[in-house]
């Protein structure tokens, strides 16, 4: 699978990131994973194609430890488990989620 990972958090840190993320309606089924949107217009044509029956399309982001963040670079389909239209993020997806969580991170004081 490949990963952003970002390390090196304090615990509180994290807690705080997570509290974040639940009162953005991120939250996954588990503790410690949050679902984070792909915005409409940064999906590949396949993916806008099967929008319908098989989206919203997301990131999974997981709390690994006390200390990490692991961002799975893999577009999933919240509407289906398996199909062709899940894949790894294209590089502007990818860039986008980075660029999402840095600037998350930033804009809560975080700097790891």
């Amino acid at each position: 699978m490949r990963t952003y990972l970002l390390e090196d958090f304090l615990p509180e840190q994290l807690e705080h990131v997570g509290q974040r993320l639940a009162e953005m309606g991120l939250s996954g089924p588990l503790d410690g994973i949050y679902y984070l949107p792909l915005a409409l217009d940064l999906l590949n044509d396949e993916q806008r194609d099967h929008h319908g029956e098989c989206g919203p399309y997301i990131f999974v982001l997981e709390v690994v430890g006390e200390t990490s963040l692991k961002l799975e670079l893999l577009v999933r389909a919240q509407g289906k488990l398996r199909c062709s239209c899940v894949a790894y993020a294209t590089p502007e997806q990818r860039a986008f989620i980075m660029d999402y969580m840095d600037n998350f991170l930033r804009e809560m004081g975080i700097t790891i």
